[in-house]
């Protein structure tokens, strides 16, 4: 199972910080999460969202392992 961790509005959203979710990829994750509330699963794919996959960020699907965890970094403005 994949920890999931979310942060600043994706929380809000989702009214969770921390769970775990089985997931064998990043794209079966988030159709996963998208299943359960189509518009947090929207929010997730926006503009200017990040994802770690163990602590590095990614930019395309990547397989999870077992004890993978996968953050979502809401978009940051500021300068």
């Amino acid at each position: 199972m994949a920890r999931v961790l979310l942060f600043g509005r994706f929380r809000d959203l989702a009214g969770w910080r921390e769970r775990e979710i089985e997931a064998t990829t990043l794209s079966d994750l988030r159709s996963a999460l998208t299943a359960e509330d189509a518009d947090f699963g929207a929010a997730l794919v926006g503009p200017g969202v990040q994802v770690a996959v163990d602590q590095a960020i990614v930019r395309d699907d990547v397989a999870l392992g077992p004890r993978s965890e996968v953050a979502f970094l809401p978009p940051m403005s500021g300068g």
